[in-house]
Order: structure tokens, then sequence, then C-alpha cells
């Protein structure tokens, strides 16, 4: 998922609960019940896109100060462990 996404799913959700909210005006309830319900799930996919995207931003980030670092984290004693055994 992308921002894009995330995007096009706040639109949808921005649409649903205008036409919930007319559909209250009009007293058609079931109709604004299913474009509330709609909505909500516009919105939730919104977040969820927008998690993913901000998780990736974070892992980013932290590959780049570990880069800079020149650490590699609780892989790199890993790795110096099998090459001190593969040396053996």
């Amino acid at each position: 998922m992308s921002l894009e996404e995330a995007s096009r799913q706040l639109e949808a959700a921005i649409h649903d609960a205008r036409v919930a909210f007319d559909c209250i005006l009009l007293e058609e309830l079931d109709r604004a019940h299913t474009n509330a319900i709609t909505a909500r799930a516009a919105v939730d996919a919104a977040e969820q896109a927008i998690r993913v995207a901000l998780e990736k931003q974070e892992a980013a980030k932290a590959g780049d100060s570990e880069e800079d670092e020149g650490v590699d984290g609780s892989a790199g004693s890993t790795d110096k462990a099998e090459e001190v055994e593969s040396a053996d």
C-alpha cells in the first residue's frame, strides 16, 4: 500500500460520509447506515496504508543511521560468530 492509496481511501471516506449525512436528512436510515460503515472501512484502510508507510520510513531511517555508524545491530554479531566458525 502507498500513500496514494491512503489518499484515495480518505477521499472515498469523505464521499461516503457526505452521502450518509444526506441520507440522514432524507430519513433514509438504512442507506445512511450502509454509507457510514463503508466510510469507516475506507478510513481504516487509509490508516493501515499510512501505518505501513510510516513503518517503512522508520525502517529506512534506522538502516541509514546504522550504515552511518557502521553498526549492523544484532545481525552483525551473528555474522561475526559465523565467520569465526567457518574459519575453524
